[in-house]
């Protein structure tokens, strides 16, 4: 399996039990008004807003909170948040990509750069790691909505260029352009995906011991625990043993 997919689906099924909820939700109506501010407030003609939507439901996001966090950008008191993305290295010289959105650029390198220290990893220039991945839009559906062949159909016709199912569910990856129209298409025979947006997909993958899955584990969900940090990708692969403890 890819890891920033094996990453995802580990969290996806911790973060339910485990992860504070306001922490989820604050991250979530950042994204909401930050891209309403960015563009039009209405989601059916800003594909990033109507992404962070889809984000925010998918977690069980009150809707007077998304309503909040639109009218928020509307109102013109929201903070100020530049987009930032880090590069760098963890354990066993995986490459990793942290998205964020933050109002004090100081204190959000500090953090990313010590983070990464502590886990035996570094800090890069931008740049020095985002050309081992392909900037892709990715929407992604529970596994129930369809069986992989009804999907891969689906997609074919809706214009993506890959499909990746399992247990898991469905990730349906398009070009950055086609996004939305690949997205509308899947969401109009399949119903309201659970994601829909632009990820960092590696090109190749790092085979990871367990000791070193483990650490590189550990190091992404203490940088997703920030609240600064939006997104975290990674290439990497760990074993089917170290994914069942860590699911457990």
């Amino acid at each position: 399996m890819a890891g920033h997919s094996q990453f995802k689906n580990i969290m996806h099924r911790k973060g339910r039990q485990d992860a504070v909820r306001s922490k989820i939700f604050g991250k979530l109506a950042r994204e909401i008004t930050v891209s309403a501010k960015l563009g039009m407030a209405d989601p059916a003609m800003n594909p990033r807003l109507r992404a962070a939507i889809l984000a925010a439901r998918a977690e069980n996001m009150p809707k007077d909170n998304i309503e909040r966090a639109i009218k928020k950008a509307q109102g013109g008191d929201a903070e100020n948040y530049d987009e930032i993305r880090y590069e760098g290295y963890g354990p066993g010289g995986v490459a990793i990509i942290v998205e964020v959105l933050t109002d004090n650029r100081n204190r959000t390198a500090s953090d990313v750069r010590s983070t990464l220290t502590k886990s035996g990893g570094n800090l890069a220039e931008t740049g020095a790691v985002s050309f081992m991945f392909d900037r892709l839009g990715v929407v992604e559906f529970d596994a129930k909505v369809a069986d992989a062949d009804a999907m891969l159909e689906a997609a074919i016709e809706a214009g993506a260029d890959d499909v990746v199912s399992s247990e898991s569910g469905h990730e349906v990856f398009t070009t950055q352009d086609s996004l939305r129209d690949v997205a509308k298409a899947l969401e109009d025979k399949f119903g309201d995906p659970r994601k829909a947006a632009l990820v960092w997909r590696p090109q190749n993958t790092i085979a990871l011991d367990d000791e070193q899955g483990e650490k590189l584990l550990r190091l992404i969900e203490t940088l997703n625990e920030h609240d600064d940090v939006q997104n975290v990708y990674a290439n990497f692969e760990v074993s089917d043993a170290l994914v069942q403890k860590l699911s457990a």
